[in-house]
């Protein structure tokens, strides 16, 4: 008979899983992709984060405080900024403080209206729904900005002739850069539009295999994960559009100049 709850795993479970990861280290060796390290490296600290946040959500569980889910919550999104921007090929002073403002208020905003309009969550602070909320927005806003201001900078570095040319002809900085910021939020928003369109025939979301796994019945598993769909979707448009006016805003002056010369390109590692 099934069981009505989660089939715990043990750490030979866990080994046997990790053991697959060696297929992707000799598919890395057999095709010579330069790889492995990578993977390897990339496993080991999926590993410990995630054991560590394991550790730390057990705490926050039992404390029960808003300002120990509050704190966590910042601290995601203030991680989730800085890996934003360390992925950017060209940077600018104030970079980090954009990514992180962005990130911190795209996120909190659509977890708030889950938490105070959808879910109706009483106490609001309740670390069962406010942290995986929070997380799932945050993984997905993440990749959006990400996108977005990379291609938002190096466009930028690359039609910097076009769009002085444009200024000089007396379009205002909105017009002259009005392509660029719609090609940009574009990119940004584009994989959240993809993963919709997919779920439930190419794929299940993740969400909500993890609750249908956990007992919950598919049904409800369904509705919470269209409310996550939609909730990523609002978190990943607004902080792709708040990153990508944000970069404009400090490369493209009121003057109509582009300050090309703050952009610096981040060394490529060998």
């Amino acid at each position: 008979m099934t069981p009505e709850g989660p089939i715990a795993l043990s750490a030979t479970d866990l080994a046997v899983a990790a053991a697959l990861i060696l297929l992707n280290g000799g598919i890395s060796l057999a095709m010579s992709l330069g790889m492995g390290r990578s993977i390897f490296i990339a496993a080991g600290r999926m590993v410990v984060q995630l054991l560590a946040v394991g550790m730390i959500l057990e705490w926050v569980f039992g404390l029960r405080h808003p300002s120990a889910v509050v704190g966590l919550g910042l601290l995601m999104a203030v991680l989730a900024g800085r890996e934003a921007v360390a992925r950017q090929r060209y940077r600018f002073s104030g970079i980090y403080p954009l990514g992180w403002g962005v990130m911190v208020g795209s996120s909190f905003l659509v977890t708030a209206v889950a938490l105070f309009g959808i879910v109706s969550v009483d106490p609001w602070f309740q670390p069962q729904y406010a942290i995986p909320l929070l997380g799932m927005v945050l993984g997905n806003t993440l990749n959006g900005i990400a996108l977005g201001m990379d291609r938002v900078l190096t466009g930028l570095r690359r039609e910097q002739g076009y769009i002085e040319l444009l200024l000089a002809l007396g379009a205002t900085r909105r017009e002259a850069v009005r392509d660029l910021a719609r090609d940009a939020v574009r990119v940004g928003i584009t994989p959240i539009i993809n993963g919709m369109s997919v779920a439930g025939i190419v794929s299940l979301p993740g969400m909500m295999t993890g609750q249908i796994l956990s007992g919950t019945a598919p049904v409800e598993a369904v509705k919470y994960q269209i409310m996550i769909f939609f909730l990523i979707a609002a978190g990943t448009a607004l902080g792709t559009v708040g990153a990508v006016l944000g970069s404009l805003r400090r490369l493209v002056d009121g003057r109509g100049r582009v300050r090309s010369g703050l952009l610096v390109e981040r060394p490529r590692s060998r």
